[in-house]
This record gives structure tokens, C-alpha cells and sequence, in this order.
């Protein structure tokens, strides 16, 4: 008896659910179905091999029984469903999928205390946070403060992983070990936000030494990620994911560049605008004096408090 393939099981995917599906759709209906148990070893990635196999399929063969059905995501179908069906219903199916939303039952400041417990434990930041309420800043005509203010400003000290002398020496040489960090928070990214979200985060973090696009949900899509790929490599801005299950488990998806010049003109700026971000850079002067964190900066909770917030708030749903 011959083997249950991928391809047996995209076939049955596409024939019991009847809808275009991306690469990462047709393993989570096969998982849903039951089918994905059919097949042996497969991989840490499976989808990646649903989408290589399809599309080696249609390079391969001029009259595939695969086609590609719309873009951003790219979702595939089974020809002779979409010989049968007229066009009009198919981009029905297309455009109900992408126009779907969740109700969240939370907002994106409900993701600020496990980015903080993330920031703080991780080893590449290390880092001391404050949230920017943006309703504490100075009004001005309108446009003038948009895409200016950070969700969530971090800074990292090198008090313990240096000796004291070593700071001392790098105080006399005016060499800073101190790092700056700017993090822009949402809920979802996709293809129809991305290029807002990620340059809100160019604007909102330009004056810092890294700055990050931070999401809870990013559409599992390859042209996305190529594009956040170019977007990284153009102007700077690392991706995070946040972990809502396991918050150690957030991860850094594309790391940020960089910069050793901080941009003291929009520090200024933001200083005289909002009463939070003075207060950050207060607690700064005032823990580099004594060589040692003392200042108030937001809550880190411990991983029994992050269990319990992390239920209450219900984020899987």
C-alpha cells in the first residue's frame, strides 16, 4: 500500500473544506481534520513543504490541478474547483477571510507588562522600561506630534555586568555603555498594516540606539516576511513577537540596526513634550549618579503574577 503523501493530504484538505487556503491554512485544516496524522515525519515546518510541493507542482506541470488564488497572502486551490466555481464567488471567499476580525477582549496596553517582563529578562536587552501615555503630552495643532511618541522607551545599564571600577574607567575615557531602547506595540500584523505600523515605528524611534515594531500576532505568510525582511534592512526596525503562553518565549524575529548616535534634537523634543519621557530620562541621570538601578521604572512582574495576569486577560481568545 503506498504511502500517505503531502500531496494526498492537500487533496483532501482542498476536497472537504472547498475554499482557497495559504500554505500555513492547509496544515492548520489538516490538524483541524485530523489528516495530518496520515503523514510520517514531518518536520518542524510542515507548511513550508505543502507550499514547496505545490509549487514545484505548477512549475512542473503546464495543466497543474494547483492554482494560485489571490495575493497578500498567496492562497492556492484545486483547478477543478475553480473551473466550477464562477470567479465572483471564489474572491467572495477571499475577501470574507481577509475583511474577518477578531473581537479581542483586550487592548494593546494589556500586552505592555509582557513586554516588560520580556525586555527585562532577555538577555539582549537587559533592560529598565517606562510607558509613554501619549495623553500626558502637550497638545499642539494637529499632525504636529504624530508618529512621535514611543509605546514603551528601555534603557540598559551596565551596573551588573561590569565591575565598578570598569564603569568608573569608562566614565573618565566618556565611554558609554548605556543603551537606549524604543518599542512600538500592536495587537496583529499583516499585510494591510504593515507599512503604517512599521513606519510609525521608524518615526517613533529614531532617536533611540535600537528600535523595535513589537506584535503579538504576525500573519504567517512568506511575502510578509519578505517584506519585512526589506523594510528591516532598509531603515533599521527589528520585529518582535510576543509570547502570550510563555513569555520567555517571545522572540526577536528580525534584529534592529544599531545606532551609535543617539538623536539628542528629537530627546529634547520629547522631553519638553511628554512628562513621562522627562521622568525616564530623570531616573537615568539620577541611577548613573549612584552607579546603581534605585528609580521607579514600570512593574516587572514575577512569573507567578505574569500566570495569573496572563489567564485573567485570556489572550489566546
Amino acid at each position: 500500500m503506498a504511502s500517505y503523501s503531502f500531496f494526498d493530504l492537500i487533496d483532501e484538505v482542498f476536497k472537504k473544506v472547498k475554499e482557497p487556503l495559504s500554505e500555513r491554512e492547509i496544515w492548520d485544516k489538516a490538524k483541524e481534520l485530523g489528516v495530518d496524522k496520515k503523514v510520517g515525519s514531518v518536520g518542524k515546518t510542515p507548511w513550508k513543504t505543502i507550499s514547496a510541493r505545490i509549487y514545484v507542482n505548477m512549475r512542473d506541470n503546464l495543466n497543474s490541478k494547483y492554482v494560485k488564488v489571490g495575493k497578500r497572502p498567496t492562497r492556492f486551490y484545486l483547478r477543478e474547483y475553480q473551473e466550477e466555481e464562477i470567479p465572483s464567488e471564489i474572491e467572495k471567499k477571499l475577501e470574507s477571510k481577509e475583511q474577518f476580525k477578531k473581537n479581542y477582549k483586550f487592548n494593546e496596553r494589556d500586552l505592555h507588562p509582557i513586554l516588560v517582563k520580556f525586555i527585562n529578562e532577555d538577555q539582549h536587552f537587559k533592560a529598565y522600561s517606562r510607558t509613554i501615555y501619549h495623553e500626558y503630552s502637550l497638545k499642539k495643532q494637529k499632525g504636529e506630534n504624530k508618529w512621535i511618541h514611543p509605546d514603551i522607551v528601555g534603557v540598559y545599564f551596565p551596573f551588573e555586568d561590569f565591575d565598578k571600577l570598569t564603569t568608573d574607567v569608562q566614565k573618565s575615557l566618556s565611554v558609554n555603555s548605556i543603551k537606549l531602547y524604543s518599542f512600538e506595540l500592536k495587537v496583529n500584523l499583516n499585510f494591510s498594516n504593515l507599512r503604517e505600523y512599521y513606519f510609525q515605528a521608524v518615526s517613533n524611534s529614531s532617536w533611540a540606539n535600537e528600535g523595535y515594531l513589537v506584535c503579538l500576532e504576525i500573519k504567517d505568510d512568506a511575502e510578509l516576511m519578505n517584506e519585512l525582511q526589506r523594510l528591516s534592512s532598509a531603515f533599521g526596525i527589528g520585529i518582535i513577537k510576543l509570547n502570550s503562553e510563555v513569555v520567555s518565549q517571545s522572540e526577536i524575529i528580525l534584529p534592529a540596526r544599531d545606532r551609535s548616535d543617539l538623536d539628542w534634537t528629537t530627546i529634547d523634543r520629547l522631553i519638553g513634550l511628554n512628562e513621562n519621557f522627562k521622568k525616564f530620562f530623570i531616573h537615568i541621570t539620577e541611577d548613573i549618579k549612584i552607579g546603581k538601578v534605585k528609580s521607579e521604572y514600570d512593574p516587572i512582574k514575577t512569573d507567578d503574577e505574569m500566570d495569573v495576569y496572563l489567564r485573567n486577560k485570556d489572550f489566546g481568545s
